[in-house]
């Protein structure tokens, strides 16, 4: 509707300046004077400019003529396609003039626009090939989906579209969230061109997503091989999805090709803490400790997890606190210093109830990098060592506001995953969950500390008399603090 009312006022414009210039040529005084040949010829202003129209008229139509005599004659000499290609060479000037504005018209974003040139330079060129790439994109940009995948469709037909039409409706079904369609299309696209980088991502993807790990694996063994991958990338990959196909054999009860993929997943990447933790449960099962260890401790020397002890205490489960205590003492001296590493030692400790020395393995953790696990533990020490329940409640109190802690956080978008998985959930993006502290939350959670009695009102003795403080509530920081000075020094 815009456009139509901008065509018509130009057209009024163009009409009132046609109008003025010839009244203002008929009002001017004067002439042309033409004499030649003993003829002289006067012409007032306006009928010269009709004559220098004309002029001009006569001699783009001889040069015309001239262009179609010389044709006639090549013609006449043999060239049977001289007279074609004289009348095909006006044709293509306007069809790849409108092809060159519908292209001009798609980068600047009017899809209209792009579509109306290309149904002209199909008009004047028919090579369906070129023109019909810039129709459904600028259907694209107008919103026109159906009549994108119409065009699409037809692109289709002609083998050496074909792949574009198939990349353009998968481009659609993808917006669409139809996986199903995409899937085909994404293999169908792959096939015709493998090396295609795009295509091998969206088809990684799409498999990752409905869980199709061995075709994944393919499909991740193709960008290796026609190099659009790094080898070291690939190898860790292969191993998140080696691990994947694992989980799912385990979920369907199939127990010895559960273990054998595990391990194959954790062969290939031992550092990969979830195949490292599947394999040794595997190796568990079986009987085999020696395994089982030699799994672990390769993990821990990487990197030290709380799974990864938690699969080494499931080696000997009925052994008692000393006992556990002792069996990881090894494991233990590797990383001393990690955070982990202390506060497993901690936990040890309190599970066999050695409250000094989860003190002195905990060391100044809870003050310097305090999260609700290093706080708990504290509270723990501070109970077992016979504190009084209002010091045991301010370090429960601070636990409760307090980061959680390492948890499996997505690289992309951040997203805080309760266990491992091969994919984020949130954003589906492949392999970006990593073992780290997530950002701080700017906001707190507000009935944090007002669900604290209910947490720690156990603690009390059924008789014993409440704590008391000037407003009835937590002993203030101070002489929680002093108290604790008191033990330290003591």
């Amino acid at each position: 509707m815009l456009w139509s009312i901008i065509k018509i006022a130009v057209f009024i414009a163009l009409v009132a300046g046609v109008t003025l210039g010839a009244s203002f040529l008929l009002e001017l005084d004067g002439g042309v004077r033409i004499v030649m040949a003993g003829v002289e010829i006067n012409l007032t202003p306006i009928k010269a400019v009709i004559a220098l129209g004309v002029l001009v008229f006569i001699i783009w139509l001889l040069m015309k003529l001239t262009g179609l005599l010389v044709a006639s004659l090549k013609f006449i000499n043999g060239d049977e396609t001289a007279l074609s290609r004289y009348f095909d060479r006006s044709r293509q000037d306007k069809g790849y003039r409108a092809l060159s504005e519908g292209m001009l018209a798609l980068a600047s974003g009017e899809g209209e626009v792009a579509m109306a040139q290309a149904a002209k330079a199909e008009k004047y060129l028919r090579k369906p090939a070129l023109t019909n790439l810039i129709t459904a994109q600028a259907a694209e940009m107008a919103g026109n989906r159906r009549k994108a995948e119409e065009v699409y469709k037809q692109l289709l037909t002609n083998e050496k579209t074909r792949f574009v039409g198939v990349r353009g409706i998968l481009r659609q079904k993808l917006a669409e969230g139809d996986t199903e369609t995409a899937l085909k299309l994404a293999k169908t696209a792959f096939a015709l061109k493998p090396r295609h980088a795009e295509v091998q991502d969206t088809l990684l993807d799409l498999q990752a997503k409905t869980s199709d790990w061995k075709g994944a694996r393919e499909t991740l063994n193709a960008k290796l091989k026609y190099g659009s991958l790094p080898r070291d990338v690939h190898k860790r990959r292969d191993a998140v999805l080696a691990l994947s196909e694992a989980r799912d054999v385990l979920d369907e009860g199939k127990t010895i090709e559960a273990r054998e993929a595990a391990i194959e997943a954790n062969r290939l990447s031992p550092d990969l803490i979830p195949a490292a933790v599947l394999a040794a449960r595997g190796y568990i099962d079986q009987g085999n400790a020696r395994n089982a260890l030699r799994v672990i401790n390769k993990a821990w020397l990487v990197r030290p997890h709380p799974d990864l002890a938690a699969a080494f205490a499931a080696i000997e489960p009925n052994e008692s606190p000393r006992q556990r205590l002792k069996r990881f003492a090894k494991l233990l001296k590797v990383h001393p210093e990690n955070r982990e590493t202390r506060l497993l030692e901690a936990e040890l400790n309190l599970a066999a109830e050695d409250f000094p020395a989860a003190r002195r393995a905990l060391g100044t953790l809870a003050e310097v990098e305090p999260d609700a696990r290093a706080l708990t533990i504290m509270a723990a020490i501070e109970r077992g060592e016979g504190a009084s329940d209002a010091v045991v409640k301010g370090w429960l109190a601070r636990a409760l506001s307090a980061p959680r802690g390492p948890q499996w956080v997505c690289d992309k978008c951040q997203h805080i995953h309760a266990e491992w998985a091969p994919a984020c959930e949130n954003c589906n993006s492949f392999d970006t969950l990593s073992w780290r502290a997530p950002p701080n939350s700017p906001i707190a959670t507000p009935t944090g500390l007002e669900m604290l009695p209910l947490i720690v009102g156990a603690l009390d003795e059924p008789n014993s008399e409440p704590v008391k403080t000037e407003d009835d509530t937590v002993p203030d920081a101070e002489i929680v603090e002093e108290e604790h000075m008191d033990r330290a020094e003591k």
